[in-house]
């Protein structure tokens, strides 16, 4: 959780964002839903900002620190709980499925967050986690301009690797992962993107972790 939110004071600034660049958003929710597990139960998105991918994934409920963000993510029809990743404010084995999207990176102790996902799903259920690998070209670009920018001076980029192991030590099995946003990131906002298999290409990664009892899909 970031000790100095830059959301508080800059939401409507991250949320034009998707306004800005529309099939760079398109692209990515299309590699979200791609790997979507069942509709069964309950679902929420920790860390859920401006509601931009749970209003469009069917994602009710969110949890978000920055009150100015969950003013915009309620706004689009989503349920919003004071709260961040490394305390959810929900009940043990309580929700089917997890979303934690571009919110990663912004996290201070990946393994505690993971553990509390993993304590808030039941036996049954899903993890997805979606960011911007530290190695992508996105990536690399946006460390390089990280010292000008609002949002990813904060941000601590992760690889897929440290996302994949996280999630296995936090006791989940990692069953799919898709990537997209695979070219030149001056014309990826040119055309929507299809997701493909994989994570050695993509500059927006998704992986999905289930819980011990879960069926495939």
């Amino acid at each position: 959780m970031l000790q100095d939110n830059p959301f508080d004071a800059h939401a409507d600034e991250y949320d034009a964002w998707f306004d800005r660049f529309p099939n760079l958003y398109e692209s990515e929710l299309l590699a979200v839903r791609a790997i979507l597990p069942p509709r069964r139960g309950r679902w929420v998105e920790i860390g859920v900002g401006s509601g931009r991918f749970a209003s469009r994934l069917g994602i009710d409920l969110g949890i978000e620190p920055s009150e100015a963000m969950a003013r915009l993510a309620r706004a689009r029809g989503v349920k919003v709980l004071a709260g961040c990743a490394e305390e959810i404010p929900l009940e043990e084995a309580s929700v089917r499925a997890a979303f934690l999207i571009t919110t990663v990176c912004f996290l201070s102790d990946l393994p505690h967050a993971f553990a509390e996902v993993r304590r808030i799903l039941r036996r049954d259920g899903a993890a997805v986690i979606a960011f911007i690998p530290r190695d992508s070209r996105f990536g690399r670009l946006y460390r390089e301009n990280a010292n000008g920018d609002t949002f990813f001076s904060h941000a601590q980029l992760r690889s897929t690797n440290e996302v994949t192991e996280a999630l296995t030590e936090a006791g989940f099995h990692v069953d799919r992962i898709l990537q997209t946003l695979t070219g030149d990131p001056a014309t990826a906002d040119a055309r929507v993107e299809v997701p493909s298999s994989g994570s050695d290409r993509g500059s927006f990664v998704v992986v999905r972790g289930r819980t011990s009892g879960s069926r495939p899909a």
